[in-house]
């Protein structure tokens, strides 16, 4: 499992920041939506996603 740090943002939105995932800060309605997003744009633009630590 992978180290998030997430906190609310601007109009009831969630933000995360995730260290083992190189420039993610991502933000998203709920907390999982914040953490997965990151990981789904990787994903779509057929980027690597790193491993979990």
């Amino acid at each position: 499992m992978r180290p998030v740090i997430l906190y609310p943002g601007e109009d009831s939105y969630w933000v995360a920041e995730c260290a083992s995932l190189p420039g993610c800060i991502s933000q998203g309605k709920t907390k999982e939506e914040a953490i997965w997003g990151y990981v789904a744009a990787l994903e779509e633009d057929g980027l690597f996603v790193p491993e979990e630590p």
